[in-house]
């Protein structure tokens, strides 16, 4: 256990986090997202909920300029209390944020460096943040 790191930053979560380079990609998805089917490398953190994961992961990661994060657009395109959450987490909002249809983002995720599995139940509870630069005067 590290002092001043968030609990749920594992070892193995932190690892990878590191390994991104500027503009990589960490999906962090609900528990219905096909993240085995479609990530390399899939980091799996059961009991948790995708906003307390994002929020994590930005207290060590710094976002890409434009866009910082994709949503996965809710059926009839409605932005949903957990969507709500996950803007939250990440500090965007919603002209910061990209919403993208359920299967375009799939294909979005295909290319991400890392998918971290949560156990969140609630549909479009996906979040792909794409990693900034670390030391920029934005960040």
């Amino acid at each position: 256990m590290l002092e001043g790191i968030d609990p749920l930053l594992t070892g193995e979560l932190l690892l990878h986090l590191d390994r991104m380079g500027h503009s990589d990609a960490v999906v962090v998805a609900d528990a219905h997202f096909p993240a085995w089917a479609l990530g390399a490398r899939v980091v799996d953190l059961p009991g948790t909920t995708t906003p307390a994961v994002v929020a994590a992961i930005r207290s060590v990661l710094p976002l890409d300029d434009a866009p910082g994060m994709d949503l996965m657009e809710s059926a009839d395109a409605t932005v949903l209390d957990v969507q709500r959450e996950l803007m939250a987490a990440a500090g965007t909002d919603e002209e910061t944020t990209r919403f993208v249809e359920r299967f375009a983002y799939y294909d979005v995720a295909k290319g991400a460096y890392l998918m971290v599995r949560t156990g969140e139940t609630r549909k479009y509870g996906n979040a792909l943040l794409r990693k900034g630069v670390v030391g920029h005067p934005s960040a």
